[in-house]
């Protein structure tokens, strides 16, 4: 039975790594001898690396989360689960993707709306700059993306199927982080997840906050009023940008504030509310700024060395 699970857990997304790493440098080369009409550096190099050592890392955490992860499903699919689905069945299949490509996308909206997960969220966010690194630059802090899977199991999809196929939808978001590809046919445009679609979900500016959360499939947000189209060049980054390369920062400092400020909190219902609440979240007594990165003006935004403009 243990051979069978790791023979299924092969994970698609370590095997692409020599792909992505291609896919990285050919998009390094076009950013830097190619044209920008929009006169922007696409990515700076500090930026880049700290991209990538943060990807190396997500992956260390990926792995030993979803060994706990696959043995917790294992059990639920075993001996909980009313009737189990064939793997080899394309059915099977058909209700892993729809499963995965619907609950990642309410997960994706609850990292924006509840502070505890945007607090390791943010990490994806936090590059001022959106290039194919940029899909690397993952969150260490993953155990609400591993626990988001429960009811496949109960359905009686095996694990190994679950982790393979959320490999394929982070595959496709390679492909998302890019201002190389433009726009693309309009029926593409109007069903999937296109560069388009994403660079407004990396975008600060007040319009684009919130924005096209789904994985491979954009008609969850077009069905949930979720969706905007690309209006103009984002603002990349968190409203109030890092000023920081250091990996350690990028991926403990909004857990850092959200402790200062429960600390500070007079009242549980405060503390509960610093914690559950959304990012920037205040006492409705307290007046001031939000210690959170999502509700500040832009024009606070402190720019890093180099970053675009």
């Amino acid at each position: 039975m243990l051979d069978k699970v790791i023979d299924r857990l092969h994970d698609p997304a370590v095997y692409a790594m020599p792909a992505m790493a291609l896919l990285i440098v050919i998009e390094l080369l076009a950013i830097k001898f190619g044209d920008d009409p929009d006169g922007r550096q696409g990515y700076d190099p500090r930026d880049h690396r700290a991209s990538i050592i943060t990807g190396l890392g997500a992956l260390v955490s990926s792995t030993l989360l979803r060994t706990v992860a696959l043995a917790l499903y294992l059990l639920v699919y075993e001996y909980v689960a009313p009737w189990h689905l064939s793997p080899t069945a394309w059915t099977t299949w058909f209700v892993v993707f729809w499963g995965v490509e619907f609950l990642l996308y309410w997960y994706h909206r609850a990292a924006h709306a509840i502070r505890l997960i945007w607090a390791g969220h943010q990490v994806h966010h936090s590059s001022q700059y959106l290039n194919l690194s940029t899909a690397l630059r993952r969150k260490w802090a993953q155990w609400f993306e591993k626990m988001v899977w429960l009811p496949l199991p109960l359905l009686g999809v095996h694990p190994a199927m679950v982790f393979t196929m959320h490999s394929v939808h982070l595959l496709w978001g390679l492909f998302a982080h890019t201002e190389k590809i433009r726009k693309l046919p309009r029926p593409i445009e109007y069903v999937f997840v296109t560069p388009s679609h994403h660079r407004v979900h990396h975008g600060s500016d007040p319009e684009y906050l919130d924005k096209n959360f789904g994985s491979i499939l954009i008609i969850w947000d077009r069905i949930f009023g979720t969706f905007q189209p690309e209006l103009h060049r984002p603002t990349y980054g968190l409203t109030k940008q890092l000023e920081t390369y250091s990996i350690w920062k990028i991926q403990l400092h909004e857990f850092a504030t959200m402790v200062r400020d429960v600390r500070g909190a007079r009242t549980l219902r405060h503390k509960l509310g610093y914690v559950f609440g959304p990012p920037g979240w205040q006492p409705a007594e307290d007046t001031g700024a939000g210690h959170g990165d999502r509700p500040e003006p832009k024009s606070a935004a402190v720019e890093l060395p180099g970053a675009a403009t």
